[in-house]
């Protein structure tokens, strides 16, 4: 059964043409290595977000009494961005239900466009369940951020600019939440050129529609746990559900680590800014989870609303996990040029030491040891393995690595 039609995606590109920004598709050398890996840039998108595409035809396709009700919407904060804007811009009443987890950079950027703003304690499906009882109260329009045909053709469109900026395309790579992305994509893609196959990638502990996906029926999570939070969606929608498993190839986990390697690497190596959902499908990438060699894939970099307070600490994750930071401890006598033949192993690798802490013996230690808690920047853990290996020869007692 075709559940969207090319009718509605073609209806939902004309609409946006005014609106949404079409987005660069960037070739990417540092991912290109198995294959040539293009990266559609929908973190560059209004609102900084594909979610804008979906909301705003959802709303364009509302009569005028259903407009004068108002609408309320819940989100994680990107769809929340891309339904006020487009509420803005109709000159509609907006409400918009947001988790408490959600960055403060994403609520304070929806409270911008003019529009009310309630947070709610818990997940999206927690604020989800408050804006279902807001809408039977109050009778507004709730325009779902990805369980609707119209937001999901709106989305869709994506793929009809890939097909337009690519001649040859194998595959494409999606991050999936509730589903309203890869939905579009997938079922517009496979109506176009049947042949492209369609990856979904999802957070391991925010896994709801892979669990579906490899049950073949729709499964609800107890709970989620990803600091990327725009896919940190307990139930996949009831639409987006079926669309996925008419059209996508596979769904694919990534663990939170590397996502964050991948936000580190898109701003290192192409200048991008991601969040951590958008940038699931590099991550996939990057880690070598897709199967397919010397293909032309495209991976959709799907949103760039990261809060800075989270970045640092995303970056500081992702420098541990690629072996560019590295925490030792190393139990030395306690006399004095000790720290400095210590520094110096560590400098003539060509390592820098960024903090340094030193810890007289405590009881059960011989009174003269000490203890240099170290951390260094390295190139990478066989640098580091270099390092520690010297210090060994050395004679010094290593006691603890953390990396």
């Amino acid at each position: 059964m075709n559940l969207l039609s090319l009718d509605k995606v073609y209806e939902a590109k004309e609409v946006l043409s005014n609106i949404a920004r079409k987005t660069s598709l960037v070739h990417s050398n540092f991912l290109s290595k198995n294959n040539k890996i293009f990266l559609k840039s929908e973190n560059l998108q209004l609102t900084g977000s594909f979610k804008l595409r979906g909301a705003y035809y959802k709303i364009s396709k509302l009569s005028d009494e259903q407009k004068k009700k108002g609408v309320i919407a819940c989100s994680a904060g990107n769809h929340a961005q891309g339904v006020a804007l487009a509420s803005r811009e109709n000159n509609i009443k907006a409400t918009i239900f947001i988790p408490a987890t959600a960055p403060l950079s994403k609520v304070e950027a929806t409270r911008a466009y003019g529009v009310d703003v309630a947070l709610i304690d818990g997940v999206y499906d927690d604020a989800y369940n408050e804006a279902v009882k807001f809408q039977e109260k109050t009778g507004g329009v709730f325009i779902h951020p990805f369980d609707d045909i119209d937001v999901i053709a709106g989305q869709g469109t994506i793929a009809l600019e890939i097909l337009e900026q690519l001649d040859e395309i194998d595959a494409i790579v999606v991050p999936i939440g509730g589903g309203g992305l890869i939905s579009g994509i997938a079922a517009t893609i496979k109506q176009l050129k049947p042949t492209c196959r369609v990856y979904g990638v999802q957070a391991k502990n925010a896994d709801s529609m892979y669990e579906s996906f490899k049950a073949h029926k729709r499964l609800e999570l107890s709970s989620v746990n990803t600091f990327a939070d725009g896919t940190a969606v307990k139930l996949p929608g009831e639409l987006t559900y079926k669309i996925c498993d008419e059209y996508v190839d596979d769904i694919i986990l990534v663990e939170d680590d590397e996502i964050a390697s991948a936000v580190l690497s898109l701003m290192e190596k192409e200048k991008m800014v991601s969040e951590g959902a958008g940038a699931l499908s590099v991550a996939a990438i990057m880690f070598d989870k897709i199967p397919l060699k010397d293909k032309n894939i495209v991976a959709i970099v799907s949103g760039g609303n990261i809060d800075v307070n989270i970045l640092s600490r995303v970056i500081n994750r992702a420098l541990l996990k690629t072996g560019r930071i590295s925490n030792i401890t190393v139990e030395l006598l306690d006399k004095p040029g000790q720290l400095k033949e210590v520094s110096s192993i560590i400098a003539q690798h060509g390592a820098n030491v960024i903090r340094v802490r030193h810890n007289q013996g405590g009881e059960g230690t011989d009174i003269n040891d000490c203890y240099l808690k170290i951390s260094m920047e390295t190139r990478n853990f066989e640098h580091f393995n270099q390092i520690k290996e010297d210090l060994a020869k050395k004679g010094y007692n290593i006691l603890s690595v953390v990396q």
